[in-house]
C-alpha cells in the first residue's frame, strides 16, 4: 500500500485555526474593556478569572495528550503505534500553553487583586486563621517555583519523548538488542515523566491553581476529579485528530479497531469522572459540615445551578447512552460529536470550578468565555498542524508497529 507519510494542513485548516484565534483576541479585548479596565477589583477579577479558567483547562488537555503515550509506552502498548504521532503533535502545544499559562497565573498571584487568591494577601491572611495555617504551602514563592518548574518539566520531558519517538524514523533498528535498548530508553523516560505528572496533575498542581481559589474549603478527590476531567478531553482531542486525519486519507493503517478503543476510553473515563464527581459531592452532602458544603451551595443550589447540573448531563449521561453500543464508538460521526460534547461539557466542569468564587453574586456573561475558549482551540489547531507536517505520519521502525498494524478487539 502507498501511504501519506507527511501531513499537508489543507488550504481552509490554516484559516480556520486563525480565524478562532482572532476571536480569542477579540473576546480578550472585549473582556478587557468591559471588565479588565475597571476600577472594581471584582470587574478585575471576572477578566483574569476568564483568562486562567481557560489557559488551566487547554493546558491540561493538551498536556493530557504525553500522559497517553506514556502510559502506552510503560505499559508495552502496541495498538496505539498506527496514530501515534497525533498525541505527539498535540502534546507539542504544552509549551506554548503552558507559558502563556504560566504568565497569566503569575500576573494573578503578583498582582494587586486578591479577589480570585485571597491567600495573596498578606493582610488579610495575617486575620484569617484559616489560611494562616495553610501560609506555609500557599504563598506566592511557592506557587511560583512549582508553576514555573511544572511547565518547563512537562515541555523537556514531552520533548524527549518526541525526539526518542523520531530518532529512528531514518535509521531502522537492526538487531534485537538494538530494539530492547530502545524500548527500555523509552520505558525509562516515560516512567520519570509519569512521576512528574503524578506529583502534579495527580496531587499538588490543582490544590495551587485551581483549588485555592475557594481556599477555606478543601477535597482529598480534588485533584483526581481535575484529572480525570481533562484526560477524557484529552482523549477526545486525539479522537477529533484522528478521525480528521482519517477523512483527509491519512493514517491509513489506522482502523475502526483503533477508533473503537479511543471511543472506550472516552466512555470509560466519562463513567470514571463520574465516580470522582459522585463521590466527592455525595461525602461531602452526607456529611453536611458547613466547611464543606460551603463550596457547593452556589454551585448545585444557587445561581450557578442550571451550569452546574447541564454539566452533569452533558459528561455523564450523554457519553453513557450514546458510546454503550458498539456501532457508535466506530462511527466516525458520532464520534466527532461526542468528542466535542466532552471537551465542551469539562470547559464547563472547569467553569463552575472558578467562577461561583469569583463572581458568587451573578453569572457572568458565557459568550466571551467561549470566544477565549475559541482562541485557544485556533491555537491547539495551529501548533498542532506544524508538528504533524514536521515528521512521518507513521512512526513506521517502532520495534511495536506490527501490533498495531494487526490490531483487532
Amino acid at each position: 500500500m502507498s501511504i501519506r507519510s507527511t501531513f499537508t494542513a489543507p488550504k481552509n485548516f490554516n484559516t480556520v485555526a486563525l480565524t478562532l484565534m482572532a476571536i480569542g483576541v477579540l473576546s480578550i479585548t472585549g473582556l478587557w474593556v468591559t471588565s479588565g479596565s475597571s476600577t472594581d477589583p471584582h470587574e478585575q477579577a471576572r477578566f483574569w478569572a476568564s483568562l486562567l479558567q481557560n489557559s488551566v483547562y487547554f493546558l491540561l488537555v493538551v498536556n493530557a495528550a504525553m500522559f497517553f503515550m506514556c502510559i502506552t509506552t510503560l505499559a508495552w502498548g502496541g495498538w496505539q503505534m498506527s496514530f501515534r504521532r497525533v498525541p505527539e503533535a498535540i502534546s507539542a502545544v504544552v509549551p506554548v500553553i503552558g507559558v502563556i499559562c504560566a504568565a497569566i497565573l503569575l500576573a494573578i498571584v503578583f498582582g494587586d487583586n486578591h479577589t480570585i487568591y485571597h491567600w495573596t494577601d498578606a493582610e488579610h491572611v495575617k486575620h484569617d486563621a484559616i489560611l494562616s495555617h495553610k501560609k506555609g504551602f500557599l504563598n506566592k514563592t511557592f506557587f511560583a517555583v512549582v508553576t514555573i518548574l511544572t511547565v518547563l518539566l512537562w515541555s523537556v520531558l514531552g520533548w524527549k519523548m518526541r525526539q526518542l519517538s523520531r530518532s529512528i524514523d531514518n535509521e531502522p533498528l537492526a538487531t534485537m538488542e538494538e530494539r530492547k535498548k530502545y524500548i527500555f530508553t523509552n520505558t525509562v523516560w516515560a516512567a520519570l515523566y509519569l512521576v512528574v505528572f503524578a506529583l502534579t496533575v495527580m496531587s499538588s498542581l490543582p490544590w495551587l491553581w485551581l483549588m485555592s481559589i475557594d481556599a477555606h474549603w478543601y477535597s482529598t478527590m480534588y485533584s483526581w476529579y481535575t484529572f480525570a476531567s481533562t484526560f477524557v478531553s484529552g482523549v477526545a482531542l486525539i479522537a477529533l485528530f484522528v478521525v480528521f486525519l482519517k477523512n483527509n486519507g491519512y493514517l491509513e493503517y489506522t482502523n475502526d479497531e483503533h477508533i473503537h478503543d479511543l471511543g472506550k476510553f472516552m466512555f470509560a473515563f466519562s463513567v470514571f469522572w463520574t465516580y470522582l464527581w459522585f463521590s466527592q459531592f455525595m461525602l461531602i452532602w452526607y456529611a453536611n459540615i458547613p466547611e464543606e458544603t460551603i463550596y457547593f451551595q452556589p454551585r448545585a443550589h444557587g445561581i450557578y445551578k442550571g451550569i452546574f447540573w447541564m454539566m452533569f448531563l452533558i459528561n455523564f449521561i450523554a457519553p453513557l447512552l450514546v458510546l454503550m453500543r458498539r456501532s457508535a464508538k466506530r462511527n466516525y460521526g458520532t464520534i466527532t460529536f461526542m468528542a466535542l460534547v466532552i471537551i465542551f461539557g469539562h470547559w464547563l466542569d472547569f467553569y463552575q470550578m472558578v467562577f461561583p468564587a469569583v463572581s458568587p453574586d451573578k453569572v457572568p456573561n458565557i459568550i466571551y468565555d467561549l470566544g477565549v475558549a475559541l482562541g485557544f482551540v485556533g491555537l491547539i489547531m495551529y501548533f498542532t498542524g506544524r508538528a504533524l507536517a514536521k515528521a512521518p505520519l507513521l512512526a513506521r521502525n517502532h520495534p511495536f508497529l506490527k501490533e498495531s498494524l494487526i490490531h483487532h478487539t
